[in-house]
């Protein structure tokens, strides 16, 4: 079966070559939606043979559906510029595997490493992403932050990604703060709306489940800082919905 590999990139000059080399492993053709990238992300990625699409950023459902009528398969694999296949996914698809079964859509656990380290505590192992789908019946959500795929007959399996994602804390923080303007905006055009003590009680909860239920507690520093940051991500994103709420009133007045 023929597969289609579709990514969204911006700037990701330091991760695009390699992750289009690893996605022809498995599929025979890339296409690339490319956010109008400042760097060499579209050069790299027309370099490596991969057909680019430029679109100024949709929000990253709408931004992926917007690569699917460009792809000839049913088969997507849709990846992160940061993400690659371990050899256990890859046999997965390459045995077709994925034939067996009614299911249009897979979710693998994904293994998210700071710099060449495994977060594997707090929460972030396993971490559940399906990226693999039929878009005959399967599709990105319409979610502009944290889209997740729409589908009929979905499955886990215990293959792995490998998410590269960071190479220091504070590009974490960078990412999780970004994170949660989008997430905040998102929920207010939903009507989602919040009183003072949801973004303390939401922090707090967020880093006591990371902390002390999801084995932050057994990883020294590294365990307690990551549980910060998901209490950081959580008190954030809904302090900005908050913000946005007072705003919507003053205009009101």
């Amino acid at each position: 079966m023929a597969i289609s590999g579709l990514v969204i990139t911006f700037n990701e000059e330091k991760n695009i070559g390699k992750c289009i080399d690893a996605l022809f492993k498995v599929c025979d053709e890339v296409i690339i939606v490319d956010s109008l990238s400042s760097d060499n992300t579209v050069k790299i990625a027309e370099e490596k043979g991969a057909k680019v699409i430029l679109q100024k950023f949709l929000g990253d459902g709408p931004q992926r559906t917007h690569g699917l009528p460009y792809c000839k398969n049913d088969w997507i694999l849709n990846l992160d510029a940061d993400e690659f296949l371990d050899k256990d996914a890859e046999a997965f698809i390459k045995q077709e595997k994925y034939l067996q079964g009614n299911y249009d859509a897979f979710s693998f656990r994904v293994k998210n490493y700071l710099k060449d380290e495994l977060i594997d505590f707090s929460g972030w192992y396993p971490d559940h992403k399906v990226r693999f789908f039929n878009k005959k019946t399967a599709k990105p959500s319409a979610a502009k932050v944290h889209q997740k795929i729409e589908t009929t007959n979905e499955k886990k399996v215990a293959v792995h990604i490998l998410h590269y994602g960071w190479d220091s804390f504070e590009q974490i923080i960078a990412k999780k703060n970004q994170y949660s303007t989008w997430h905040a905006q998102q929920l207010f055009d939903q009507g989602k709306r919040v009183n003072s003590f949801k973004p303390v009680i939401n922090g707090l909860t967020a880093f006591i489940r990371c902390y002390f239920f999801k084995k932050g507690i057994f990883n020294g520093i590294d365990g307690i800082t990551i549980a910060l940051i998901q209490g950081f991500f959580s008190h954030m994103k809904y302090s900005k919905l908050l913000k946005l709420q007072r705003e919507e009133k003053l205009l009101k007045r």
